[in-house]
């Protein structure tokens, strides 16, 4: 590692335009895949969100194009494995790219090793895709503290020729102040240039200013005045920063992230444009390879570059779609002597000898134009991750919606054979939605789903087995001890926990969760039950009523996410006095009602997971 003083170190430095070019770095990525969303959106759902990095990069593009500035993309491996096309376009623009890892991920979630598999299979992805050698890195989430140092030692010995990691931040480099401009770090006799990002020194403290969130959060006249600062005293480069997704102001709002995330996500997009013309028509930029004059943007050999190409494009033709895991064993069609088999709907998948189970969808939709594009994506993993054993067909329901729901729908899946639109004059509430999507389906196996994905619908490869002989519904449950809750605020789990205890007083079955829509239920065993309720509160109806007409219910253990995208349209005063009006008029028809007839047991020998009787809860997992 270095230990030369600043002065020294500024000795040894390529310095090309003296202090009078700077470098610009850029993040190439989308707006869903930074640090501000990681605790709120896994990678495994990345695919589920409406992809605009393609036009945000384009626009990125353009503007560099307008001042002639080259730069340095950092993209993620992941990126150059989706959208191949979309890194190439950067390179063949003479752009320079670097890597920022496969995933979007802080330092200290690796150790050495696994730090090392990262770096190999991003600088493979990107190589593969752009066709050009990489030899640059910037970690992925925020920044190198003193303890993260060795990082760059592997770096180093990988082979990579630069960095830009560092930021110093308030005293975090005291006692090495030479770290806060570009230097050189020495491990095992191989150099690695850091660039790291730059700040403003405020009374002895280092106030990052190098872009990005900083100029949008920042007063513009501060900021302004620190990089006016830098240029006229230092001999070393401004290294200034944005990312992609900061010329995108239109992009979809994360309204589940707390205030201060969408603060630091949003503020101000819509002036990024003009602050970054601001930079570019006062000081020259150029890419972290021409500043130090590295030959790193030449191409790979011929071969190799035929190679990454065909890779490339075969990557690129692979679905991005991640597979589910969850698959079970277990029964797939229903027995047509027990389980009420109605014989003029269709439950075997017509085209494929039978092979797979037909399963109809219903997703009650109100007033969720933005959430749609989100639904689609979901449902086309759901497709592919469960194509094996399930044909899909899905019923959408427009619950009488004034925004652009119903263009939408029809703009989305208007062309797709497997997919019904059905619409509402006007508002009913979502157990009317689930009903009318009932009515619509063609198969005797029919699933609800809300339409913001707040249940993982791939579960449904679990679910769909235990509506075995007997079983008319299979609920899903986040309440039972081993289902989870993700992000969901204390006092809506205080609420629905003890409306589940009442529910638990009145009815037969004594389940861990009655409110959830995400259900499998037996279509001729809810076709005909009559709802006094529409809404929220008639979801709970529907299985209150099933309860004591004698059907059997399974319960599913299964994770609930918070809403990632617009507002849930629950009242919380109007659905707490529901539920309440509700428990009272299903204790009175338990008092006043004869008692239910009992299905038929499942027969000896039927799997235990498929199985669950009266007040039974299947266990599983989560």
């Amino acid at each position: 590692m270095s230990t030369l003083t600043g002065h020294e170190e500024r000795e040894r430095l390529v310095q090309p335009g003296s202090g009078k070019t700077h470098v610009l770095t850029i993040g190439l990525e989308d707006y869903y895949h930074g640090a501000t969303f990681n605790r709120l959106i896994p990678r495994g759902h990345w695919h589920r969100f409406e992809p605009r990095l393609e036009r945000s990069t384009q626009a990125t593009l353009a503007l560099l194009d307008e001042y002639g500035i080259k730069a340095t993309f950092f993209a993620l491996g992941w990126v150059a494995d989706k959208m191949p096309e979309l890194i190439r376009e950067v390179v063949a623009r003479g752009h320079d790219l670097a890597s920022k890892g496969y995933y979007h991920r802080h330092i200290r979630d690796f150790s050495r090793g696994e730090f090392r598999e990262d770096l190999a299979r991003a600088r493979e992805a990107l190589e593969r895709a752009g066709g050009r050698r990489i030899v640059g890195y910037r970690v992925a989430q925020l920044g190198l503290s003193p303890v993260d140092l060795w990082a760059l030692d592997v770096l180093a010995e990988e082979g990579y020729e630069f960095d830009s990691s560092l930021r110093p931040t308030f005293r975090a480099y005291e006692s090495e102040p030479w770290r806060r401009f570009v230097h050189r770090h020495e491990f095992a006799g191989r150099t690695l240039w850091e660039f790291p990002v730059s700040s403003a020194s405020i009374l002895g403290w280092h106030v990052p200013i190098a872009g990005a969130n900083y100029f949008r959060q920042f007063p513009h006249a501060l900021v302004q005045r620190g990089v006016r600062g830098w240029d006229r005293e230092y001999p070393h480069p401004f290294v200034m920063y944005f990312h992609t997704w900061e010329l995108d102001p239109e992009q979809p709002r994360i309204t589940a992230a707390p205030m201060y995330a969408r603060v630091r996500q949003y503020r101000n997009l819509d002036r990024m444009g003009l602050i970054l013309r601001h930079y570019f028509e006062r000081y020259r930029f150029t890419s972290i390879a021409s500043y130090l004059g590295l030959a790193t943007a030449e191409a790979l050999v011929p071969a190799q570059h035929e190679a990454a190409r065909q890779s490339a494009s075969r990557s690129s033709g692979e679905s991005h779609l991640p597979e589910y895991a969850g698959r079970t064993s277990g029964p797939t069609a229903l027995d047509g002597g027990e389980s009420g088999f109605d014989p003029a709907v269709d439950t075997s998948a017509a085209g494929h000898g039978g092979s797979r189970t037909l399963v109809s969808v219903v997703v009650p939709c109100y007033n969720e134009e933005l959430i749609l594009p989100y639904l689609a994506n979901t449902l086309a993993g759901v497709e592919v991750a469960l194509a094996a054993r399930y044909e899909f067909r899905f019923v959408l329901v427009d619950d009488g919606s004034h925004d652009g729901t119903w263009a939408a729908m029809q703009r989305l899946f208007g062309d797709r054979p497997n997919f019904t639109m059905v619409r509402h004059p006007h508002n009913k509430g979502v157990a009317a939605g689930v009903m009318t999507g009932i009515q619509h389906a063609t198969t005797e196996i029919v699933c609800s789903i809300d339409c913001d994905c707040t249940y993982d619908p791939r579960e449904l490869a679990k679910m769909v087995p235990m509506l075995a002989p007997g079983v008319d519904v299979v609920t899903a449950s986040p309440y039972h001890p081993n289902g989870r809750v993700l992000n969901v605020p204390g006092w809506r789990l205080f609420l629905s926990k003890g409306v589940t205890q009442l529910y638990r007083l009145v009815l037969h079955q004594k389940l861990c969760t009655y409110t959830a829509c995400f259900r499998v239920y037996r279509r001729s065993a809810v076709i005909d039950i009559p709802l006094e309720r529409t809404g929220f509160i008639g979801v709970t109806e529907l299985l209150g009523r099933l309860d004591l007409a004698g059907s059997r219910i399974a319960e599913y253990p299964t994770t609930l996410e918070v809403r990632i995208l617009g507002r849930s349209k629950m009242r919380i005063l109007r659905t707490i006095i529901g539920h309440l009006v509700l428990l009272q008029r299903l204790a009175w028809l338990r008092m006043t009602a004869p008692a239910p007839h009992p299905r038929p047991v499942p027969r000896v020998g039927t799997p235990a997971t498929a199985t669950a009787g009266v007040g039974e809860v299947v266990d599983g997992t989560s």
